[in-house]
């Protein structure tokens, strides 16, 4: 017995969540969804998640030490720069310019000094951001005679959001996520909204960033004002490389918590136990802004986005990009909001519909790459003018500022766990072993993620 009270004490009592919390899910949430933000558990939805066409795809996280994504940049130089090594030469320099001091054999510091690129830099945060926002390249488009595969137009994608903006929900390296904070976030983006968001499941110095697409939970009323949960996450895992066709890795992360309500039930505050799993971050990628650009200032002077979403566009089929609801999307993307089963665009501003050529209708001229009206099978056809495809940084940011107030940007990095075991797949029934319990236990029925990780 008192292994189990060990085992469950919490990692912080009574925990409420700052004010500033609260004001920063409210604001960002009418910003993000033009709705409230729900705090009532009776309303949150006990489970949710994507519809299965939606599930992120499993992409590579392009570590600095491979290189990042030079490769892919390399084709872009010659589609874009007349194979001058612009993009793939400053992704060589960004790849190899962050170093730490290396570690000797015993975990001290090396002899003489020596530095290195630690081993968990790459792209993590970019493809997770990628496999949020984009639905995953189909087939393969040919720009200025060189053809981009679907693989290489992922690359691309990891490579435009990486220093992209994104809003942290929860989480900023300084401060845990309080466990109230964690479901209401959890509850509302992927049950009400059935939208993905970023997770940093690593709370040590190493970011490991990945998509979380599902959730399910069992609880138990412990009292009036307190009430116990436990929560599976499915989340997709990166791949071992980039591919065409990307698998879809699903992972399985268990968390458990205490819920502290008021008087009308809304969630104050809350606490983990210590069986429970915890995170870094929750955060959720925004709309790519052009490279040098306030929300993109770290990003690849050579690397267009505009030119990249184009490509992306032609790679995707219409009907799939009409239905690919994302927050803070371009106006060529835009798809209606849903939440709680209702539209939440209102009706007197109407989404413009996705151009079928897959070019964004805002670009300039110099970044609207018209599609070949008779295109190859499985390769689109792509013509973008040469007269802006080379351009140099302060050159085409001055084009990007005026063109466009509203393109692609940054977000954050991995630690894989055991999704195996047969407890993290069905949720184990709530306890009622918690000394503090007041009255009888109310317990829920377990509920299984497998509609939603087929």
């Amino acid at each position: 017995m008192n292994t189990l009270i060990v085992a469950l004490t919490a990692v912080a009592l009574g925990a409420p969540i700052p004010a500033r919390e609260v004001k920063l899910q409210n604001e960002t949430f009418e910003q993000l969804w033009d709705a409230k933000f729900d705090w009532k558990l009776d309303d949150l939805p006990a489970k949710g998640g994507v519809d299965e066409f939606r599930v992120p795809y499993s992409g590579y996280i392009y570590p600095d030490r491979a290189g990042g994504t030079r490769n892919v940049l390399r084709k872009y130089d010659q589609a874009f720069h007349h194979g001058r090594n612009l993009a793939a030469a400053h992704e060589q320099w960004d790849t190899t310019a962050f170093k730490e001091p290396a570690k000797g054999i015993f975990g001290g510091r090396a002899l003489f000094g020596r530095m290195e690129v630690p081993n968990w830099y790459g792209h993590c945060n970019g493809w997770t951001s990628a496999a949020i926002r984009h639905a995953e390249p189909q087939k393969s488009v040919t720009v200025n005679g060189i053809t981009f595969t679907p693989s290489d137009i992922k690359g691309l994608l990891a490579e435009v959001y990486i220093y992209n903006d994104h809003t942290v929900l929860a989480g900023d390296n300084n401060t845990s996520v309080n466990a109230g904070l964690f479901h209401a976030i959890i509850t509302n983006w992927l049950g009400r909204g059935e939208h993905p968001i970023g997770m940093d499941e690593d709370p040590g110095k190493e970011k490991w960033n990945y998509p979380i697409y599902a959730y399910a939970t069992s609880s138990a009323k412990h009292s009036a004002r307190r009430v116990e949960v436990k929560m599976n996450i499915a989340y997709a895992l990166d791949s071992d490389g980039e591919w065409d066709e990307s698998p879809r890795i699903k992972e399985i992360k268990y968390f458990h918590y205490m819920l502290e309500l008021n008087p009308s039930r809304d969630i104050v505050g809350g606490y983990f136990f210590r069986d429970s799993s915890v995170v870094d971050m929750l955060w959720v990628p925004l709309l790519p802004k052009a490279s040098g650009q306030p929300g993109n200032e770290a990003g690849n002077p050579y690397l267009n986005v505009k030119q990249v979403l184009a490509i992306w566009r032609a790679s995707v089929p219409a009907e799939t990009r009409d239905k690919w609801v994302t927050v803070d999307a371009p106006e060529a993307d835009k798809v209606a909001l849903r939440l709680d089963g209702k539209l939440t665009t209102p009706v007197s501003q109407p989404v413009l519909p996705v151009e079928t050529d897959g070019v964004d209708s805002e670009s300039s001229a110099a970044a609207e790459p018209p599609v070949d009206a008779e295109p190859q099978p499985d390769v689109a056809r792509v013509e973008i003018s040469d007269d802006s495809a080379d351009t140099s940084p302060d050159t085409e940011q001055a084009d990007d500022a005026s063109a466009d107030s509203a393109d692609p940007a940054p977000a954050p990095s991995d630690d894989p766990v055991d999704a195996e075991e047969a407890d993290d797949a069905n949720p184990p029934a709530v306890s009622n072993d918690d000394d503090t319990s007041e009255g009888m236990v109310e317990e829920a029925e377990p509920l299984e993620l497998d509609e939603f990780l087929d």
